[in-house]
């Protein structure tokens, strides 16, 4: 077993393009299996985009048997202004399991982490388990399975469980979906109204966005992860606008304008593949603090799904992520009709 850095290719035809989507391809193998669903894969061509985010930098171990890549590990920082957190992931094909090429992988992506003056590492773990012993959350919302191998690996390398996310899948089309719409802006009043847009941001909109986006790293529940603020600018959201248009997926956004003050204090944001056979991804949704009670978030969720039904229909369903203690979030998808399909540990060590 050869466990080597790759350095993360501009494109997929360059050096180390075919290297970069094996890894891709592997670690959504073992989510499938984790999450009891291939709908939460990414291909290659759109996960590069993101690894190539400057404000995001990723680096890339791989486990090699025989030559051929059997395993990999991610390496992920963000903001600039916290020097001490680092998100890792550790992904080995099933037939390579019980090898030590998971620990292996693990004890150099948290040396890594260790030669970069990190302290804390965190990591998440899909899970469909639900029988035997349960390992409960701290935050008192949620469980994953005690005797999971994930579990059980994680535990044993001193991680400990901090928050559980529920994944939820929402089938397409919505029943009622008008009506939804009507009902949530009548209870929003005439104070807020939506915009919507396909792909970049709009110049207008940029520092509000920016606002929000760096609102979503502290305001959104985080429990003991104790997640760190990512400062956005408007500068920083065109320069993630420019990324994407690398990528084959577009992004729809609906936003809430508080009408007397002229600013965005709400958004929303689907990620949606070129192929119609495939599922739509939920990316961050937020209601800024001092304009929650208005039913924002219900207005959101339904003007954005109508806004993917106009503009891109006939896919097959959407998936969200969702703390397990966010139920006023769990609330408006379960009115919505998003269904919970599978779990995702939350996972914490400090060096």
């Amino acid at each position: 077993m050869l466990i080597e850095e790759l350095p993360i290719p501009a494109t997929l035809d360059a050096p180390g393009g075919a290297e970069f989507a094996r890894a891709i391809e592997i670690g959504n193998v073992v989510e499938a299996i984790s999450f009891g669903t291939a709908d939460i894969a990414y291909r290659p061509e759109e996960e590069l985009p993101h690894w190539l985010d400057p404000h995001s930098p990723h680096r890339l171990l791989l486990a090699r048997v025989d030559g051929n890549i059997v395993g990999r590990a991610a390496y992920e920082t963000k903001s600039a202004e916290d020097t001490d957190t680092a998100w890792i992931g550790v992904s080995v094909l099933p037939e390579f399991e019980g090898c030590g090429i998971g620990r292996a992988l693990a004890d150099a992506v948290e040396r890594l982490a260790a030669s970069e003056g990190r302290t804390k590492l965190l990591a998440y773990t899909g899970t469909t388990e639900y029988g035997g012993e349960r390992l409960a959350s701290p935050t008192g919302f949620g469980s994953v399975p005690r005797d999971a191998r994930a579990t059980r690996f994680l535990l044993a390398r001193d991680y400990s469980l901090e928050q559980v996310e529920r994944v939820s899948r929402l089938p397409l089309p919505v029943d009622a979906l008008e009506s939804l719409l009507a009902s949530a802006a009548a209870a929003s009043g005439p104070d807020y109204r939506v915009v919507t847009w396909i792909g970049a941001t709009p110049d207008q909109w940029r520092a509000d966005i920016a606002v929000l986006g760096t609102r979503m790293s502290t305001d959104a529940p985080s429990a003991g992860l104790e997640e760190p603020e990512d400062v956005w600018t408007a500068e920083r959201v065109a320069e993630a606008d420019e990324r994407d248009l690398a990528s084959p997926r577009t992004r729809l956004t609906a936003a809430v304008e508080h009408v007397p003050s002229g600013r965005l204090v709400g958004y929303t944001v689907l990620s949606v593949p070129a192929q119609r056979d495939r599922c739509v991804d939920q990316y961050a949704t937020l209601v800024l603090r001092e304009h929650r009670g208005y039913r924002l978030g219900m207005l959101l969720k339904v003007a954005n799904l109508a806004h993917l039904e106009r503009e891109r229909p006939g896919h097959p369903s959407v998936l969200t992520f969702n703390a397990e203690e966010n139920r006023p979030m769990l609330d408006v998808n379960e009115a919505v009709g998003f269904v919970p399909i599978a779990h995702e540990g939350a996972w914490r060590k400090d060096l």
